[in-house]
């Protein structure tokens, strides 16, 4: 397989590539949301000859090429977030509120580009593309697009599942990637603090909430630097509290939301045990604590066999100096569902140019540097036929 003509056909379409990926960034959808999106995916696979089936996992697209074992998936998230863009882009969102802020839409516009660049080069095999939803949210269920997908059976019969993120914290075209672990677990903590409320100044009437809360918050940070081993990564974080109406009440009631996240199963078992040790200082001071720790997405493993795969097309197409070991991030994907299916790899795609300061995921002026377009579309194809060829063998 000559990679390097799949880069130079997906240099020849990266005219197409960087329109489709203009035409989601304008018109942004939140999770489960994506009925846009999904169409214009939908009509560009059965353009290109792809048997396509739309409503997977509620809003999702799967795209088929080939016939028969082995199966390999390419997945791409679809899904904006709730951010005002202030990118300065001449195709910034057209929907006040939304911005794709975390390179969605380039992923969308990859994979269209993989999915052209194979509908050239019949597969040794079967292809399957995963436009997937809410990658950045659960539903009321709790349940991310991965999840919906999976039970939906986009996953069914697939032996290697990868996908791709651009990161703007390496250079263009710069390919991230590690063996084993590279993303952490992350579940949702709600902390929800029990007591009496009263008059503000009758604090002995009743059991001061606010108090408890704060002495919760304190507790809490020795769950990670007592109790966890300090070479071991974890992180118990707060992220909202809400509680009273007026200066003057002390509430019934206060509401705090975070996050628990790990890089191994068992540290992340501890963590919940050590969270609900802790939140017993509240019936200590007089009140009580409800815990409810949702579990969200497992820790990510990349597989070592995909790994290699990865780097040895990264090498013979883009070079040495573009392969990047890069380290676990306390980030969380739940990529990490669909590689628990079946063999997976997920990289990290730098989208920064040289010489330029990179902008911040999930921030309003998030930008990406289309020209990491067709080398993201020319991975994926190459990835996805050199998987086939092999296991055919």
């Amino acid at each position: 397989m000559d990679v390097s003509a799949i880069l130079s056909a997906a240099e020849d379409i990266a005219d197409e590539i960087v329109a489709w990926r203009r035409r989601v960034h304008e018109w942004p959808e939140l999770g489960f949301e994506e009925e846009r999106t999904a169409a214009m995916a939908a009509s560009a696979l059965g353009d290109l000859g792809w048997r396509v089936r739309s409503g997977v996992g509620r809003t999702g697209v799967v795209g088929e090429l080939g016939e028969g074992g082995p199966v390999v998936a390419l997945r791409a998230d679809m899904d904006a977030l709730p951010i005002e863009e202030a990118s300065g882009e001449p195709f910034a969102s057209r929907r006040p509120g939304l911005m794709h802020a975390c390179g969605h839409d380039a992923h969308v516009a990859m994979l269209l580009g993989a999915a052209k660049l194979l509908s050239g080069r019949p597969p040794a095999g079967t292809v399957r593309l995963l436009f997937q939803p809410s990658e950045e949210s659960a539903d009321v269920e709790g349940l991310s697009g991965a999840a919906r997908m999976i039970h939906d059976g986009a996953m069914q019969g697939v032996d290697a599942v990868f996908a791709q993120h651009v990161i703007t914290e390496l250079p263009t075209g710069v390919v991230g990637v590690r063996s084993g672990v590279i993303q952490a677990s992350a579940d949702a903590l709600r902390l929800t603090v029990n007591g009496v409320g009263v008059h503000a100044a009758q604090p002995h009437l009743g059991r001061d909430t606010i108090y408890i809360a704060a002495q919760l918050i304190t507790a809490l940070q020795s769950v990670v630097s007592r109790t966890v081993d300090p070479l071991e990564p974890a992180v118990v974080s707060l992220g909202t509290i809400h509680g009273g109406t007026r200066g003057n009440i002390i509430p019934e009631r206060v509401v705090m939301n975070g996050t628990i996240r790990a890089l191994g199963d068992e540290t992340r078992r501890r963590l919940h045990s050590e969270v609900r040790r802790v939140a017993g200082i509240a019936q200590a001071l007089g009140g009580d604590c409800e815990v409810e720790i949702s579990g969200g997405y497992p820790v990510t493993l990349n597989s070592p066999d995909l790994v290699e795969l990865l780097s040895s097309v990264t090498r013979e197409m883009l070079g040495d100096e573009m392969l990047h070991e890069t380290e676990p991030t306390m980030g969380a994907e739940d990529f990490s569902l669909l590689a628990r299916e079946a063999r997976g790899c997920i990289f990290r795609l730098g989208a920064t140019a040289r010489g330029q300061e990179p902008t911040l995921g999930h921030s309003p002026g998030f930008r990406v540097d289309e020209r990491v377009l067709p080398v993201g579309a020319a991975l994926l194809t190459a990835c996805a036929l050199r998987f086939l060829g092999s296991e055919a063998k």
